[in-house]
């Protein structure tokens, strides 16, 4: 009786892990992710070689810790904030922080909001499309489409993490967003 109990509890956690795509011997290795809030909810999904991460944060504030749990970090890895607005987003793997604010003004002559990035609290330097660290941060509206209206009500915010934060396969990232500074 207790090895039929083990034995569905190892086919559960197989059968969620696979669902997540962290099954084990997987091309990509599974993430521990852990919140600071109880009620943040993330999803992990994994198509061929691109992992996405999906964030609900009903506070708006908070932080996610994703630990690899594989000897390397998935090719492609994206990030999805469901929040109404990014006012500040900080990535940290080992020693480099990252940094991003999107705009909660919208301009009209833009076709986008605007969005600041820069590395290592340099804020007075930012990082253009050729810095290694470069992470182009897109506004979805609930359709999925792109839109640049914020507060982005049932929206998200989309960034391919970029490659750069992890050269040193650092074991875990952090990231902390704040949607509206209160």
């Amino acid at each position: 009786m207790v090895r039929s109990r083990a034995m569905r509890f190892v086919l559960s956690v197989a059968l969620v892990a696979a669902t997540h795509g962290l099954a084990a011997g997987a091309d990509h290795p599974g993430l521990r992710i852990t919140t600071l809030r109880p009620d943040d909810k993330v999803q992990v999904h994994v198509e061929s070689s691109r992992t996405t991460v999906s964030v609900h944060s009903p506070a708006g504030i908070s932080r996610a810790k994703i630990e690899r749990q594989g000897p390397r970090w998935p090719c492609h890895i994206t990030l999805r904030l469901h929040l109404k607005g990014l006012e500040k987003l900080k990535i940290t793997s080992g020693p480099t922080t990252l940094q991003a604010a999107v705009s909660s003004q919208n301009d009209p002559n833009s076709e986008a909001p605007r969005v600041r990035l820069w590395k290592d609290g340099r804020e007075d330097e930012p990082l253009d499309s050729e810095h290694p660290y470069w992470m182009p941060i897109r506004l979805l509206g609930a359709d999925g489409q792109p839109t640049k209206s914020i507060p982005a009500e049932q929206g998200r915010f989309e960034m391919p993490l970029p490659r750069a934060l992890f050269d040193n396969n650092p074991k875990q990232i952090t990231i902390d967003w704040i949607d509206f500074y209160r």
